[in-house]
């Protein structure tokens, strides 16, 4: 099978032949058709992640194909894959056959694309566990989302919205009337701007960093503002995440909600790994074979 592996912490990806992996008890082998690339993969990467696999390794947290062996899954069944140390304790998705712990499938809808079912897990469960099972949004509330057109921002939008908010996508607009909930997938400067939109009594909710991981804070500021600051994470949130699937992927397939992605050829990686880190760039990277 063709497979990107990292040589080493930080150097370039290449594309390999290797072995095709072999059927095990409690693995399923997947043919992938879909393999997403995220700013998880380049923590990985570069070295920065709390866990790692051995190197050289196969990158890749999640992605989507169909079974081809398993004692616990059809074959042909159409499959999203994700988690079970995929990527970050053991080789992960971007080859051309995964070799997956059998808990860290999930299955795909009929009809619905692979590439946005290797892609929508992040995103989706991430805006809405933020929403509903964090920030415990009501109907009628305030929202100010950054990163608004990034994939996780435009999912909150839309889930929020979905659920009765009033949505902000600009800044002046909240500095105008504060807001009840602030959602935040960038970090840094763009956060420290944003808080003082926060209405006294309200919730942020701290999503991303891609901006930028550390956040000045006055103290004295800070409590006179009375907002509070809650992390998402999801490795704890997991199970919250994949309760949701179901009624996530139904509204991917019949429409409700949109999800843009981007496919690169599997031998791209480098391209797309340099491509999420672009500003303004839209939707998710997915590598395909």
């Amino acid at each position: 099978m063709k497979a990107i592996r990292m040589p080493g912490f930080g150097a370039a990806p290449v594309l390999e032949e290797l072995p095709d992996p072999q059927p095990r008890p409690g693995r399923t082998i997947v043919r992938m058709a879909a393999a997403t690339v995220g700013h998880i993969d380049r923590t990985v990467w570069s070295g920065a992640f709390l866990q790692h696999p051995p190197l050289p390794y196969i990158p890749g947290v999640e992605a989507a194909g169909t079974v081809v062996a398993s004692e616990r899954h059809a074959p042909g069944q159409r499959v999203w894959v994700r988690g079970s140390g995929l990527g970050t304790t053991e080789d992960g998705t971007w080859c051309e056959l995964i070799d997956a712990p059998d808990e860290a499938l999930g299955l795909l809808p009929d009809g619905l694309d692979m590439a946005l079912g290797a892609a929508f897990f992040s995103p989706c469960t991430s805006a809405w566990v933020a929403l509903h099972e964090i920030a415990k949004l009501q109907a009628g509330e305030r929202v100010l989302v950054t990163g608004a057109t990034g994939a996780v921002g435009s999912m909150t939008v839309q889930l929020a919205r979905e659920a009765g908010a009033i949505v902000l996508g600009r800044m002046e607009e909240a500095q105008q009337q504060p807001v009840d909930l602030l959602v935040d997938t960038v970090g840094g400067p763009v956060l420290e701007a944003a808080l003082p939109c926060v209405a006294p009594g309200g919730r942020a909710v701290l999503v991303g960093y891609t901006a930028g991981n550390t956040l000045p804070l006055n103290i004295a500021h800070f409590l006179q503002r009375d907002v509070a600051l809650l992390p998402l994470n999801m490795f704890r949130r997991e199970a919250a995440g994949r309760a949701a699937v179901p009624a996530l992927l139904a509204r991917l397939a019949d429409g409700r909600l949109t999800l843009e992605v981007k496919r690169f050829a599997l031998g791209e990686a480098a391209r797309a790994l340099e491509w999420i880190t672009q500003r303004g760039h839209r939707g998710r990277a997915v590598l395909v074979p």
